[in-house]
């Protein structure tokens, strides 16, 4: 079979030997964890403790704020020592609870109870994935109880499983590929439950094929999931890319992948519905990759949403050196962080310390028009001439040349030769033009 992809994208290095082969490893925390209100699309969580209250492993603590919104459970047993503004990873403050942890893991009644999935309705199916707070962990963070509550069941045609991981340096679903396809592959038939006419589809890049052999084998006798290799390149992992690619259809800004008749689920994500929905577990750990040529021992590390991101780097060996650049994410669509003491969230995937800022300096030059974003762009847009509507400042004309559809992957700057900060512009004028939008909305 020849592996499915899209017209556009890129080819960077994935570097993803230095954490492949890395066993996944569980870290307990060892001090306080933090727990935003903010890790998802949608409105922030609403918190319903107060400083010196005593909370359990598996408490809820915080409940969703409103349709499209998630609650947040506490990763272990202590004190609440703070409600209040925390930092996060793109230097904004939000209100975020502070938990001590008293290291002594003290569950609330029924936490990690078999169910079976089976005999449960789909109401009951949905609002065990809706009371355990889970959200698209591959770094959007859509609340996935909105995702699977569609119109009209019947009409999605595909489940798709997200296992791209087209981002280079990541490496945590590819370890779960080979550690947990069975819990993943079960995730993917309580979706089907939900959908009885849909095909479950496992999108793997074929830079994988352990991962894609391992998938495979745990679907052995499952006639609506397969398995289907996908070209490795980014941004495949795309939503808007995955979906082309394996069903043909394509969706835009104004659609949702449901009016393509498509659910679109990332790897991990899979696994937090089986747990959620089968254990009564609530969405509360994570595997991350620890990476970069500045960590001394890279690593995959499974831990409790809410620990410190040092904490991370420190069980990895700490540094070889002081990175210049300390990423969360992926290189290309990742956040660069001036601090490691943040913490983890429900999106978080990857920790990135570069011993060498490779952007650093680089001055941009005269556009040259070779046109090399032009083919580079997955939604087909003029990169340039989206950047240069935007430092006019012509918001209408951005508009009109269909800046909202950019999803702000960065190939256009990636293989841009002038060094133009192309994607960067064009994602603040496209949050520009959707807060002027929302605002006159609200008039």
């Amino acid at each position: 079979m020849f592996a499915k992809t899209f017209t556009g994208g890129v080819h960077p290095k994935d570097k993803k030997q230095l954490s492949e082969n890395a066993q996944t490893v569980r870290l307990e925390a060892k001090g306080d964890l933090v727990y935003l209100m903010n890790q998802h699309i949608g409105a922030p969580a609403k918190p319903l403790v107060k400083a010196g209250d005593r909370v359990l492993l598996g408490q809820k603590i915080a409940e969703a704020g409103g349709f499209v919104s998630a609650s947040v459970a506490s990763s272990v047993s202590g004190t609440v020592k703070s409600v209040s503004l925390h930092i996060t990873q793109s230097g904004d403050e939000a209100m975020a609870i502070t938990v001590e942890n008293d290291n002594e893991y003290e569950a609330v009644p029924g936490l990690g109870e078999p169910r079976d999935y089976e005999k449960m309705s789909k109401e009951e199916i949905r609002a065990a994935i809706s009371s355990a707070g889970i959200v698209g962990m591959g770094g959007a963070g859509f609340p996935t109880a909105v995702k699977v509550t569609v119109k009209d069941d019947s009409k999605i045609d595909y489940v798709i499983c997200n296992g791209a991981e087209c981002e280079p340096y990541i490496t945590c679903d590819y370890r779960l590929m080979l550690e947990r396809p069975a819990d993943a592959v079960t995730g993917m038939k309580i979706l089907l439950k939900l959908f009885e006419k849909a095909a479950g589809v496992f999108g793997i890049e074929d830079n994988k094929p352990a991962g894609i052999a391992s998938v495979a084998k745990a679907c052995e006798g499952s006639e609506r999931i397969t398995v289907m290799p996908l070209k490795k390149k980014y941004p495949q992992g795309g939503e808007r890319m995955l979906i082309k690619a394996v069903t043909g259809r394509k969706i835009n800004s104004a659609m949702l992948p449901a009016d393509a008749g498509c659910v679109v689920v990332n790897y991990s994500t899979l696994i937090a519905i089986a747990e959620a929905v089968t254990k009564n577990i609530p969405l509360i750990r994570r595997v991350v990759t620890v990476t970069g040529d500045a960590v001394k021992e890279p690593s995959n590390f499974d831990v409790p949403i809410g620990i410190s991101a040092q904490e991370l780097i420190d069980a990895a060996g700490g540094y070889i050196q002081e990175p210049e650049k300390l990423i969360f994410g992926g290189p290309m669509m990742g956040a660069a962080v001036y601090t490691a003491d943040l913490p983890i969230t429900k999106t978080s995937s990857c920790i990135l310390a570069m011993s060498r800022d490779e952007a650093a300096g680089l001055e941009p030059a005269a556009c040259i028009r070779c046109g090399k974003c032009l083919y580079a762009c997955p939604e087909h847009l003029m990169p340039i001439l989206l950047k240069n509507t935007a430092d006019a400042g012509k918001y209408k004309e951005f508009e009109e040349a269909h800046g909202l559809e950019c999803i702000g992957c960065g190939c256009c700057t990636y293989v841009c030769p002038a060094k133009r900060r192309l994607s960067q512009t064009i994602t603040m004028a496209k949050k520009y033009v959707l807060a002027e939008k929302k605002k006159g909305a609200a008039k």
